[in-house]
């Protein structure tokens, strides 16, 4: 990888479970010299003046105090994802080091999987799947049925860019739509998706169908769904998460599907990820779990890597930052 005059970025490696996508390689090295971790490590010393960025893939590499000292003319982290939950932004903010996530490419790809969620539970897509393709199989039950989307109510938890744009999603289903914020959306916005506002989270789980995740992991988010939580929504409604794991107590939501306190849930988050092989919640017939694919497509990562480095260059050329993170 020549450097040539090009800013230094570094990133954890290219290809694997953890790295960039090679696909995304031409493009970075138009505006960069690339330094995978493995060639970092390898000649610290030498290279640590000349690292001015680092982006973030799948939350690697991991930002710790012992890389931020090793990094002197550090600048800026650009982040894959909104979620920044596994960064210490206070102590980034220390190092006067600059932190940007890519709300704008990641909000219509997972706004997507939190619908194809929402139906494929609806209509058992998996377990009928399943079904089909048993060799036993000569006839599907007659009482294997799904429930209905169109006209049911979905209360959405978190309306930020990706809650409203599964709002506007939902209408298109006839969907009833409620939500809970910590803000409210202005009059105007509520009304192009036909959505109310609840107050209180409580009013959202005890009238919804179907109740989807959107909120940023926060100390205050962690477990917002607990036991007390999932006794309020209908025995008939469907929990689908599409934030972080964490927001969920998955004991507590096992349970809840294991009895009947509620129909079903559909995760496309789980804490840790993967869950162990031998994870109650694995072994659920009413649960669908992916494995976090909410901005999985060509085109999402591809426009997630062009919003990292949309904000790496403001930040190296001394200008504001389109999406820039400030610590709380």
């Amino acid at each position: 990888m020549e450097g040539g005059e090009l800013p230094w970025l570094l990133v954890n490696e290219v290809g694997g479970i953890r790295g960039i996508l090679h696909s995304h390689v031409p493009f970075l090295k138009k505006h960069f010299h690339l330094i995978t971790m493995k060639e970092f490590l390898e000649s610290k010393k030498d290279v640590g003046k000349k690292v001015q960025a680092i982006y973030l893939w799948w939350h690697k590499p991991v930002i710790d105090k012992e890389l931020l000292q090793s990094l002197p003319n550090l600048k800026v982290i650009a982040n894959s994802g909104v979620g920044m939950d596994h960064l210490d932004l206070k102590l980034v903010a220390s190092f006067g080091v600059k932190m940007a996530n890519a709300p704008r490419a990641v909000s219509s790809s997972t706004a997507d999987t939190g619908m194809a969620l929402l139906l494929a539970s609806a209509r058992r897509l998996v377990e009928v799947h399943n079904i089909s393709i048993s060799p036993s199989m000569e006839y599907c039950e007659a009482d294997i049925l799904g429930v209905n989307v169109t006209g049911a109510t979905l209360g959405i938890i978190g309306m930020g860019s990706i809650g409203y744009k599964i709002a506007l999603r939902a209408r298109a289903f006839e969907m009833n739509i409620l939500y809970h914020n910590r803000t409210r959306r202005k009059v105007q916005e509520e009304q192009a998706v036909g959505a109310t506002y609840c107050r209180r989270i409580d009013s959202l789980l005890q009238q919804a169908d179907f109740v989807m995740l959107v909120v940023n992991l926060t100390p205050q988010a962690h477990k917002l769904i607990g036991k007390r939580e999932l006794e309020l929504m209908k025995p008939t409604a469907t929990l689908i998460n599409i934030s972080r794991g964490a927001v969920v107590d998955q004991e507590a939501l096992v349970a809840a599907l294991q009895t009947g306190v509620i129909r079903a849930a559909a995760l496309d988050v789980t804490s840790p990820e993967p869950l162990p092989r031998d994870h109650p919640l694995l072994k659920l017939k009413n649960v669908i779990i992916t494995p976090h694919l909410g901005i999985k497509t060509d085109k999402a990562t591809y426009m997630i890597t062009e919003e990292a480095v949309e904000n790496i260059l403001a930040a190296l050329s001394g200008l504001p930052l389109p999406s820039e993170v400030l610590p709380s």
